[in-house]
């Protein structure tokens, strides 16, 4: 299993490393997020986003209506599992769809813990920790290696 930390001491910092993580992701990246409300999943996926080349003010989180796109150098699909109860839920909306598409872009799953029994195992997770009001303490992992070039451009200063 791969692994990487990064310890954030403000928003700005949160979504730079989104930005770093953006601009090096390949077609068929699927990122789960888990962490409390507030922790900073959907600031992280507005600087992945600005990584991808979408603008920074299409980029919110998709809470209420479950599914964003945006276009940019690759597709994103932008999730948020919140609303859902269970993984049959998520297959019942699509997900499973929604991950084919995602073969050819990048999707961005909030609150993936969910719907952990539908993801596929080559996924970048992230996992968020609040230490204080603006710090947090993100811990990527990966089973697979599709991951091993961004954890080392990630280790880069």
């Amino acid at each position: 299993m791969q692994k990487y930390i990064f310890l954030s001491n403000s928003p700005s910092a949160t979504l730079a490393l989104g930005e770093r993580i953006g601009e090096r992701l390949q077609p068929g990246s699927v990122i789960t997020l888990t962490g409390e409300l507030g922790c900073g999943k959907t600031l992280l996926t507005r600087g992945i986003c600005t990584g991808l080349d979408v603008p920074l003010r299409q980029v919110n989180s998709p809470t209420f209506v479950l599914v964003n796109e945006y276009r940019g150098r690759l597709p994103v699909f932008h999730l948020d599992m919140y609303q859902l109860g269970t993984a049959a839920d998520a297959v019942e909306f699509g997900m499973l769809d929604y991950l084919a598409r995602a073969r050819s872009g990048v999707m961005i799953i909030e609150w993936a813990e969910k719907i952990a029994a539908v993801l596929p195992d080559d996924c970048l997770n992230v996992k968020f920790y609040i230490l204080s009001a603006r710090k947090r303490r993100l811990e990527f992992s990966a089973v697979e290696d599709n991951f091993t070039d961004l954890f080392e451009e990630l280790e880069k200063p």
